[in-house]
């Protein structure tokens, strides 16, 4: 159907389409200073707009808004169909709170009460 689309009404609904993902998407990749929006996550990779994103190599960290997500090591991209894909080395979920350096009992208790 699309082939029958006047040039300027495809790139238009084109436009419409990364505009609404932009949009719809709260993940972001940061490279240092830099800030890049996440269009596509998912367990190998992900993938930002080509016009934004140059072509980032090493560790870069995602996040979803403030809260920090990832560590990353970013290996390989390429450019397919307006998006420039990038592949995972590894990534390390983020703890939100330190490791335990002991065993947790599974029967202990939650908290302590106070008198």
């Amino acid at each position: 159907m699309t082939e029958f689309l006047p040039e300027a009404v495809r790139k238009g609904l084109e436009d419409a389409r990364k505009a609404a993902q932009r949009r719809s998407s709260r993940l972001c990749v940061h490279d240092g200073d830099k800030v890049f929006r996440v269009l596509r996550l998912w367990d190998g990779g992900f993938a930002v707009d080509a016009e934004d994103a140059p072509k980032l190599r090493g560790h870069v960290d995602i996040y979803d808004g403030a809260r920090h997500l990832y560590q990353c090591l970013v290996m390989t991209s390429r450019e397919e169909a307006g998006e420039r894909i990038f592949e995972f080395k590894w990534h390390t979920a983020v703890a939100d709170r330190p490791a335990d350096d002991f065993e947790r009992d599974r029967d202990g208790p939650v908290a302590l009460i106070g008198r």
